[in-house]
């Protein structure tokens, strides 16, 4: 009788395609947290020009009414429409940092494990409802669009120009909360902090 010939084992081939598998789907979520990282602080910028033109604006309108005794008519809309841009181009940047307000007690009480079940649960409902709120951005403002919509003011500029900060606000919110699902989890501070030294004592135990 012959020998059987030597087989490779096709353990280490089955092991390896998971890993490599892992490492590729590791990489499209740290690309996807990057490149959401940026596009959010570019949109803080815009808002950050937004605010400063509505200031603006409203410096401009003081100055029309009060100094040059003169009406205005596209000022005080024009202040409403750059403020409010401002602040939902910047929500996904205030997501990102985490700038939103929260009562932390609850979480501050829990261990690691329930803590990080409890962010999840929290991002979840606010995706969901910030999807909500961008699909219905994004129906108002075709209809806005389609139906030839204005404001109705005096100045009475067309509606579906203030809308598109609404739709990109909640659309890149959308975006934002699922970086911060699939990004990995931050470190507890007191992980990494070194515990503070009492005054007085030492390493060795102390002085007699």
């Amino acid at each position: 009788m012959h020998p059987s010939p030597h087989r490779p084992s096709p353990g280490p081939r089955s092991h390896s395609a998971p890993s490599v598998t892992q490492r590729s789907r590791g990489r499209l979520i740290d690309g996807y947290c990057h490149m959401m990282r940026w596009v959010s602080i570019g949109a803080a910028i815009i808002a950050a020009l937004a605010l400063l033109i509505g200031v603006l604006a409203v410096c401009h309108m003081i100055f029309t009414r009060y100094v040059m005794g003169e009406s205005t008519t596209w000022q005080t809309e024009f202040a409403i429409f750059s403020i409010t841009a401002a602040m939902l181009l910047g929500s996904p940047y205030v997501l990102l940092t985490g700038g939103h307000v929260a009562v932390t007690v609850l979480p501050d009480a829990l261990s690691s494990g329930p803590r990080y079940a409890m962010q999840l649960i929290a991002a979840l409902v606010g995706l969901l409802f910030c999807a909500a709120l961008a699909y219905g951005s994004w129906l108002y403002l075709l209809e806005a669009w389609h139906g030839g919509w204005t404001t109705g003011s005096v100045w009475n500029p067309p509606l579906w120009p203030a809308l598109v900060p609404l739709v990109v606000g909640t659309t890149l919110l959308v975006t934002q909360y699922l970086a911060e699902i699939l990004q990995p989890g931050k470190p507890e501070p007191s992980a990494s902090a070194p515990a503070p030294s009492t005054p007085g004592t030492t390493e060795s135990g102390g002085h007699d």
